[in-house]
């Protein structure tokens, strides 16, 4: 049942990457997910069918953290571990968060276009994630309830998430810095009630 491992094991990690590493060669080989099996996936990671499934649900959950993985290298190579919720910090992510949807469109396949949500819940929930924890960090300061930065991380996350997708999808006649800078005052007036930013 995927869930049942504790993903921080160092041998959990190892194997989930030996079964991201085989789907991405399968999937660079093929460029079409539906033609992959879980058993070719498994055979080339050299690991069991009841150990895929210890780690993922199908094919598709893998291809979810697939992306999730890709986005999450992607702000990482921006952001330090230590980053904080900071009016540059948080620019920043708008931006990194824009500019790697527009890649993502340019690189998705026609073949591609049915995981579009899927791809697209992935990033979202990564983006949850960061700013969840950077407002934990923040709130602390100021004791606020865990409820209220959970809520909180969910609606700026998609306050960020839903206009970098809108605008991904258009014509992008506006900038992505200029997007950027509108939805961050948006989100800024958001955070109030947990947060002032500086």
């Amino acid at each position: 049942m995927p869930g049942t491992v504790k993903r921080d094991d160092p041998r959990v990690q190892r194997t989930r990457q030996l079964l991201l590493q085989a789907f991405i060669a399968l999937l660079e080989e093929r460029h079409n997910i539906h033609s992959i099996s879980v058993q070719e996936i498994t055979t080339l990671a050299t690991v069991n069918r009841a150990t895929f499934y210890a780690h993922f649900e199908d094919k598709y959950a893998l291809l979810e953290s697939w992306m999730r993985e890709k986005f999450h290298r992607a702000l990482l190579s921006q952001f330090p571990a230590s980053s904080t919720l900071q009016t540059d910090t948080l620019r920043l992510l708008i931006l990194a968060v824009f500019d790697f949807l527009a890649r993502f469109r340019g690189q998705l396949k026609p073949a591609d276009k049915q995981f579009e949500p899927l791809f697209e819940i992935a990033l979202q929930q990564e983006l949850y994630e960061i700013l969840f924890l950077w407002l934990k960090r923040r709130a602390s300061e100021i004791y606020v309830g865990e409820e209220t930065v959970e809520a909180t991380a969910q609606v700026i996350s998609w306050a960020v998430f839903g206009p970098a997708a809108q605008w991904s999808r258009g014509n992008r006649t506006i900038s992505a810095e200029e997007m950027a800078h509108r939805v961050l005052s948006v989100v800024i007036a958001g955070l109030s009630p947990v947060t002032t930013v500086t």
